[in-house]
């Protein structure tokens, strides 16, 4: 079976994109991402996305993802934003595009400029059970102690629709071996029974953080919107960001724009960019 695709990143996290408006998310969607997000096998992609019907009339069309190991991912800031470069590109030329998800609600999205979306994210939390985290303690977890990897960490836990462990302060970023390993324990943790995202963040000024990520269900990536969400607002939590002003997020991948308001609602801003469509060869069912 021939399956047309089309691949798009955002500050360098990249997805395979589907467009099922018409035929409906592919009952095999789990194995396809695990299928064609392999580097160098296939395709090659951070995950898969499917853009398939709005699931309320007011919606222009519904986000459902999917991480590179095939599980289903909750919430994709950087693929959110493509999504709506997606529609805006093919027949839904609006600045405002509004779109479903399954798990993490309704999310708006404003075209900014050529190929750059600004994406209302919702509200972030730092509740046990909203991560969900375990054995922590009820929140706000803002400075909890963990071992993993035969480290202590000074961790801060953060939900952004999708669990996230943030790990601020690094007076250096680690390295790919250092990420792997760090990353993936803590990712892993007994506290995170659901896992969680792994942020490593570096402060350079209140208006300037960088960044490293260890994705849930996708190893290292070049950028995680969702992870630059939750290092903002960690670190205005802890006083070290401010409210109300945009805070320069730098990946391995590009630079992603963090807005929080006094509300706790997120405004992510950055770029969306089609790599090239394509067409795969997929076994069939």
């Amino acid at each position: 079976m021939k399956l047309q695709f089309t691949k798009m990143q955002g500050a360098g996290n990249d997805y395979i994109y589907l467009d099922c408006r018409q035929s409906g998310v592919p009952a095999q969607a789990p194995a396809l991402a695990a299928r064609l997000s392999q580097r160098h096998f296939s395709v090659g992609a951070d995950g898969l996305i499917c853009i398939a019907p709005p699931m309320l009339a007011d919606a222009d069309a519904t986000m459902v993802m999917y991480n590179a190991d095939g599980s289903e991912g909750v919430m994709c800031g950087n693929g959110v934003r493509c999504v709506a470069e997606y529609l805006y590109t093919h027949g839904v030329v609006k600045d405002r595009i509004e779109l479903d998800t399954p798990q993490a609600g309704r999310k708006t999205l404003y075209r900014t400029a050529p190929h750059s979306w600004c994406a209302g994210m919702g509200r972030f939390s730092v509740r046990a059970e909203d991560i969900p985290a375990v054995g922590l303690g009820a929140g706000p977890l803002l400075d909890v102690p963990l071992v993993a990897a035969g480290r202590n960490w000074q961790v801060g836990c953060i939900s952004m629709g999708n669990p996230h462990c943030v790990v601020a302060g690094q007076a250096r970023l680690p390295d790919a071996v250092q990420l792997a390993a760090w990353g993936s324990a803590l990712e892993r943790h007994p506290a995170f029974p659901q896992g969680t995202n792994v942020e490593f963040v570096q402060i350079h000024t209140p208006e300037h953080i960088s960044a490293v990520v260890w994705e849930r269900g996708s190893g290292a990536t070049l950028a995680c919107g969702t992870g630059a969400c939750a290092a903002v607002a960690l670190l205005i939590l802890r006083g070290s960001c401010p409210r109300k002003k945009a805070v320069e997020v730098t990946m391995p991948g590009g630079t992603l724009s963090v807005c929080v308001l006094e509300d706790d609602t997120v405004l992510l801003t950055g770029p969306a960019r089609t790599v090239f469509e394509g067409v795969v060869e997929v076994p069939e069912g």
